[in-house]
């Protein structure tokens, strides 16, 4: 019995004991005793974190002044969930009720770590306080703030529900405290937004006033940290009011837009993609991987967060060795930045250390913001400084040498020095830039310089140098090819002289290379397409007439072949070209070339001698069965169907055969005689082969003398010459005129100038015609000037032909008519089209560019048919181009009036922007001149002014327009009179007006003198009286 009471009471007592140990362990709750007067105290240490126990907790509450605990259950709100709990006990010493605010910030930076970065969202669902006041949750767009209120001497345990697994950060703060913080960083924040927003949009204007790359990336970078701040200051929120949990995205989008921004920043300003090709692939590569890292904030934002802080930690660590790299070989750009970069190294060591929670109080955030800006105006003015301070030298400081260095570098020439006594080569760097090479492989002695250069040019280099030694004066400027790194050569112009040391020898060669490649391929390219056809690149006129002449004369001698010649004309090509389009057409004739040109063996040759004609010398047969048989394959070669599209087109040709028999004594004559044939085979259907006889003359002259009625026309002055006026439409005045050459022939009437000009061309009669045309004009400019009645600005402008603009000899006309009448020359406007322009590309920029120089002025006629590139407008000196009166006449389904309204605005547009005159032709309504006219088109001509007159006729409205010039000169002269009268009625009035205010003040100022005057002398009069009455009376004398 004693055994059972005994263990029954060591059983009680350690029952007891357990009790008071789990009571104990359940109450050892921090608790946090409230300061008078202290405005914040951190609780984020005394706080302890629960988990829930389905969707509850139970816990013993901190003792009360009493000492007594209770045990207390809280549910969850939403009793679906099973949230973490926060617990924290505070204590009020003071006598009074004390009103303080819970504050948990949804983000902080501090301790939010690199890579499973805290992104921030909302802390705390509720709080329940285990007695006295409810706590109260307090609207913030930064922080979960609850007001709680304890009562004098209360202890209360507080329990928070959390939103999230963890509570990063819990103060406690007195009301005014709160604010007063708040209201401190807003200022801060304010001042730190408005300069990064001037910043940005100060960048952005840079670019459109400077024109920079660096700007625009500048700018960049600048809203990127722009969308940061606004993020970070949680102003977007309220913005776009947007729930702190999904501000998440948003501030990761913004860390990967920094990134992504600051380095292509670092890669435009460094002009790292001028290094090498692949540094750009590279970098298009890294920007679409950051671009994904921006979509990617949107879905994984934790993850592109950490990808974006690690991107800008390799940046720092790039920059460092790259900017470090190219400042130590003085690349100025780099030595510019140097500064900005350490300073940002420094910014992302803190930014780490931060992030990281080695700091954590209250401003390291705000300087981390503030950081980032100062960087970002570093980093702008860095592009501001560099892009107004790149290339400029400061010329009046130099020396006589270093203004010639200057020059040297300037004119891109390399340095070449040949020291004779150390027998070494010293070459500019740049010029083993230019050929791919090392510059050591260019330095070394003269014989490694021969082995460089191409061997039909090595003996030249050898003879030219021992001549300078030798002679010990003088200068050489000779070309040489010297091979380049790929194995081409490359056309270099070297300019040396000879430099005389001790004993007058020559101690060195020093000179220039100029590099000559583009130049002497455009005078290639120039040389070629003066003989050439631009389309087939076979043979012109031009150089197949040379070779008929050399094959004619090699023909005279003995035992020599007699060539062949035939003529092949192309049947009903005109009308294929109408019906399938140039483009097309060209690709026909270009097919049939190279169809011939198999059949051609190396002693012949084939050419294009006009639009659908081909010509050929044939001396590789003789007998008039192998000629016969040549001529059949070249007409089976035409005729074999050439497949276009979905269909098949078959083309036949008329073809005309002569054999030289020592009669014909020029080439021309030669080849008329083969036209003749070919005209006989025509007539008789075409897809024929017609060998030349004497009776094929008879019918040829019948079928086609226009060549002989053209020639007579010309000698004999019968084509006649019309003028149509072209007007300006912003006054209505007529503005000059366009010479359009007319020719009525005798039995066929009126021949068009689309007919007798190619026919010119082939005859060789264009020269002489165009002669013709620049003489009748002169004249008649002549006789207008000396009427008086023309404008100063007034022009005439003709049309110059394909074969005229490839020729010297119109230029020598040129040449000789400024210098015989230079005031009738500055009158010409000269008219070339697109498709004369294309003809000869190198040889119509000379000569265009020759006529510019002599003071012509020029025009682009037939502007957007043909082939229709921009790049005539700014690769010839055009000062006008003209519109087709297929852009300018109305039509139910063409014209301006539907689809080409739009061209004639851009064309207009295109015109006034490149500082050109537009003139339309073919105008023949007023509906059309009221419509060009409200496009800002300046000059037109057609029927709606006037048809095209004679120069008898030109000159009565020349008269006309003299006389509206000058009533116009009269009528504005008499405006401006009247306009001076009333002026000067005015300005006399006010001078009146002057004068009288002035007499009127002068006799106020007089009326004043004299009231004072008056009132002075009162005052005089009356103290002298009273200086009388003052006086004793004299006494009387005695006598």
């Amino acid at each position: 019995m004693g055994m059972y009471r005994a263990l029954r009471t060591t059983f009680f007592v350690l029952a007891h004991l357990c009790l008071f140990l789990w009571v104990g362990a359940a109450s050892a709750l921090e608790v946090v005793t409230i300061p008078e007067k202290v405005g914040a105290v951190d609780l984020t240490e005394a706080v302890e974190l629960r988990e829930g126990q389905e969707g509850r907790v139970q816990l013993s509450t901190a003792p009360d002044v009493n000492g007594i605990i209770r045990r207390i259950e809280v549910q969850a709100t939403d009793t679906s969930t099973n949230p973490n709990w926060a617990l924290i006990a505070i204590h009020n010493p003071l006598d009074v009720q004390v009103e303080r605010l819970l504050v948990a910030p949804f983000f902080q930076m501090p301790g939010s770590g690199v890579f499973r970065t805290d992104l921030g969202g909302k802390r705390i669902n509720v709080i329940t306080a285990s007695q006295g006041f409810r706590p109260t949750r307090v609207a913030d767009q930064e922080a979960d703030v609850f007001s709680i209120t304890v009562d004098p001497g209360a202890t209360v345990t507080y329990v928070v529900e959390l939103e999230g697994e963890n509570l990063p950060e819990l103060v406690l703060w007195e009301p005014s405290s709160y604010r007063d913080y708040i209201n401190a960083f807003t200022l801060f924040r304010g001042t730190v937004l408005g300069v990064s927003g001037l910043l940005a949009v100060f960048l952005s204007i840079m670019f459109v006033v400077k024109g920079r790359g660096v700007f625009p990336a500048a700018a960049a970078l600048a809203w990127a940290v722009m969308f940061y701040l606004l993020v970070d200051f949680g102003i977007l929120a309220k913005l776009i009011n947007i729930q702190p949990t999904q501000l998440q995205t948003y501030r990761a989008a913004a860390e990967a837009a920094l990134a992504t921004t600051l380095f292509g920043f670092l890669f435009i300003y460094l002009n790292l993609h001028r290094w090498h090709i692949r540094f750009i692939h590279l970098a298009l590569a890294l920007m679409l991987v950051m671009l994904a890292l921006i979509i990617l904030a949107f879905f994984q934002p934790v993850l592109a967060v950490g990808t974006a802080r690690a991107v800008l930690a390799l940046l720092g660590i790039f920059g460092i060795v790259v900017v470090g790299f190219l400042a130590v070989r003085s690349y100025d750009r780099a030595v510019l930045i140097v500064p900005t970069w350490i300073i940002f190294v420094a910014w992302l060591v803190f930014a780490y250390m931060v992030v990281s929670g080695d700091i954590t109080n209250d401003i390291a955030q705000s300087a981390v913001a503030g950081g980032l800006v100062l960087i970002v105006m570093l980093l702008g003015f860095t592009a501001i400084q560099h892009a107004f301070t790149e290339g400029q030298v400061s010329i009046g400081a130099l020396s006589e040498v270093e203004r010639r260095a200057l020059a040297l570098t300037g004119s891109g020439d390399f340095v070449f020095d040949w020291n004779i006594e150390r027998d070494r080569v010293v070459v500019s760097d740049g010029l083993a830039a230019r050929l791919g090479e090392d510059i050591s492989a260019l330095r070394g002695d003269i014989k490694l310089w021969l082995e460089r250069l191409h061997p039909e040019d090595r003996d030249r280099f050898r003879t030219a140098l021992d001549t300078l030694v030798e002679l010990r004066r003088g200068k050489v400027s000779a070309d040489f090819r010297i091979i380049s790194h790929d194995g081409s050569y490359r056309n270099f112009r070297l300019r040396v002289k000879p430099v005389l040391g001790g004993g007058d020898e020559v101690s060195r060669c020093v000179g220039t290379l100029q590099d000559v490649t583009d130049e002497r391929v455009a005078r290639d390219r120039l040389l070629h397409d003066a003989v050439h056809d631009s389309l087939t690149g076979l043979p012109n006129i031009e150089l197949y007439l040379d070779r008929l002449e050399r094959a004619l004369t090699r023909s005279r001698e003995k035992r020599a072949t007699k060539p062949a010649v035939f003529l092949i004309d192309l049947d009903g090509f005109m009308n294929l070209d109408e019906r399938i389009g140039h483009v097309a057409a060209d690709s026909v004739l270009l097919a049939i070339s190279r169809r011939l040109s198999r059949l051609m063996r190396p002693l012949d040759t084939l050419a294009r001698i006009n639009g659908d004609q081909f010509a050929v010398i044939l001396v590789s047969e003789e007998s008039a069965a192998s000629i016969a048989g040549f001529a059949e394959q070249l007409r089976k070669a035409i005729k074999e169907p050439i497949k276009f599209g979905d269909n098949e087109l078959s083309i036949s040709a008329s073809m005309g055969i002569t054999i030289y028999d020592n009669k014909p004594t020029t080439p021309q004559q030669v080849l008329r005689n083969a036209e003749l044939a070919m005209l006989h085979a025509k007539r008789d259907g075409g897809d024929r082969i017609e060998a030349y006889r004497t009776t094929t003359t008879d019918a040829g002259v019948l079928r086609n003398p226009l060549d002989v009625d053209l020639k007579s026309a010309i000698d004999n002055r019968e084509l006649q010459i019309l003028f149509q006026p072209i007007f300006d439409l912003t006054n209505g005045r007529l503005a000059g005129a366009e010479a359009l050459m007319r020719w009525h022939h005798p039995q066929r009437g009126a021949i068009s100038p689309s007919e007798f000009i190619p026919l010119a061309e082939r005859t060789g009669l264009i020269e002489k015609l165009g002669r013709v045309v620049i003489e009748q004009t002169s004249a008649q400019l002549k006789n207008w000037l000396s009427s008086g009645e023309m404008a100063r600005d007034f022009f005439l402008s003709i049309n110059m032909s394909a074969q005229q603009l490839s020729s010297d000899t119109m230029l020598n006309d040129m040449r000789a008519l400024v210098s015989t009448n230079p005031e009738i020359a500055k009158r010409f406007l000269l008219e070339v089209t697109e498709s004369q322009v294309m003809t000869s590309p190198e040889q119509s920029a000379f000569i265009l560019d020759s006529l510019k120089s002599l003071g012509f002025r020029l025009a682009l006629d037939d502007f957007g048919v043909g082939h229709s590139s921009l790049s005539y407008l700014h690769r010839f000196p055009f000062d006008f181009i003209k519109i087709p009166s297929t852009f300018v006449q109305l039509g139910e389904r063409h014209g301006i009036a539907q689809t080409q309204m739009p061209i004639m605005k851009a064309v207009m547009s295109l015109a006034h922007d490149l500082d050109l005159q537009v003139i339309a032709e073919g105008a023949e309504s007023d509906d059309e001149v009221a419509r060009i006219q409200s496009l800002g088109c300046r000059y037109a001509q057609g029927f709606a002014f006037s048809k095209a007159v004679s120069g008898a006729e030109f000159i009565q409205l020349l008269t006309k327009d003299a006389k509206n010039r000058k009533q116009a000169a009269r009528d504005a002269e008499m405006q401006a009179r009247k306009l001076e009268k009333e002026q000067q009625a005015k300005k006399m009035a006010e001078l009146r007006a002057q004068e009288a205010e002035k007499r009127a003040a002068e006799k106020r100022a007089n009326a004043e003198k004299a009231a004072q005057e008056a009132k002075a002398a009162q005052a005089k009069q009356a103290a002298s009286a009273k200086s009388d009455a003052k006086k004793p009376a004299k006494p009387e004398s005695k006598n």
